[in-house]
């Protein structure tokens, strides 16, 4: 039973994907969510973690993104119920789905709906986006993007300063990972708040790869311009060249005609968030919710858009290359 619903998740990366694991594996779900006035900034990321002892607990970790602090809850395994149909997930008296959620903790309590989301659209042989290395066993880590862009309604209370924060009119993101740890190190970058209009929507992740014994260096880019989600892969063909100089990151992709060229900033500090090693959060990872990144889409030596991107989520983690191309 456990092996027919690890298999039905294949398809649907939103799924719970752990079904009888047992140790050395976690699984979490990154909500981030902005209010219209851009006050109000979380990610809330609820999930499960199986050290190599076979010791488990669920967690849910929120990161304040105005104050840059972040807090970790811990619940027991017992409280971790996944539904095997759809992504439904209790934590506790907490609820998790693509449609919102409902939050009852010591920092925040409320519900929050998602409307007009826009996950990333799957086929047979490729899933999710991460292609065809999604049926590939044994991976470190597995990626997936549940929506680059849907609205908010609903009201959050700040327990802690006895505040109503009101989402409505506000910006969400979803995306998970679920495996054994972490890469030894990436780059991540999102933002969904560009100034010029439209549905834009920018996500990039940057990692070295164990892979049969080996290693490579991968990089999954989805670029949402005005309502059309333009992919730059490794699976695809698609080239990368980053670089990192102090608290400034550029990086340039390429597939066919098309080229992005993104220059990023870490804005008003991070907070510390934990990571997975080998199924155990005990790993560190600073992320910026204040980011500012720069965007420039050229179709051959045309350019089409350039505007900037806010309310940048933004990682560097790990020892990453200064110059790197892949």
């Amino acid at each position: 039973m456990d092996a027919w619903k690890r298999i039905k998740a294949l398809w649907h990366p939103e799924m719970y994907h752990g079904w009888g694991r047992q140790n050395s594996y976690f699984e979490g779900w990154y909500i981030k969510v902005v209010n219209a006035s851009r006050d109000g900034a979380y990610a809330i990321i609820p999930g499960i973690s199986m050290d190599d002892r076979g010791s488990q607990h669920a967690f849910i970790q929120v990161l304040d993104g105005i104050a840059a602090k972040a807090w970790y809850y811990s619940f027991p395994e017992s409280d971790f119920h996944p539904d095997p149909n759809r992504f439904a997930l209790c934590i506790g008296p907490n609820r998790f789905e693509s449609d919102g959620i409902f939050l009852d903790l010591p920092l925040l309590s409320g519900e929050l709906r998602f409307t007009n989301r826009f996950p990333w659209p799957g086929t047979l042989l490729s899933p999710g986006v991460m292609g065809w290395y999604s049926f590939v066993p044994r991976m470190e880590c597995y990626h997936g993007v549940l929506s680059m862009d849907h609205r908010i309604a609903g009201t959050l209370y700040r327990r802690d300063r006895k505040e109503e924060v009101s989402f409505d009119g506000g910006l969400g993101y979803m995306e998970k990972d679920w495996g054994r740890s972490f890469p030894s190190w990436w780059i991540w970058l999102q933002s969904n708040h560009f100034s010029g209009g439209g549905r834009n929507s920018l996500m990039v992740s940057v990692a070295r790869i164990p892979f049969m014994g080996s290693h490579f260096n991968g990089f999954l880019g989805a670029w949402l311009f005005e309502g059309t989600l333009y992919r730059f892969t490794t699976y695809h063909g698609a080239r990368l060249t980053s670089r990192l100089e102090g608290e400034n990151l550029y990086i340039t992709m390429t597939q066919g005609p098309r080229r992005l060229e993104i220059s990023g900033s870490r804005e008003a500090g991070s907070g510390e968030l934990r990571s997975p090693i080998r199924g155990e959060m005990t790993g560190k990872v600073n992320e910026s919710l204040q980011g500012i990144l720069e965007v420039s889409f050229y179709v051959g030596d045309r350019l089409v858009y350039r505007d900037t991107g806010h309310m940048a989520g933004l990682e560097v983690a790990g020892e990453v290359p200064e110059h790197l191309m892949c």
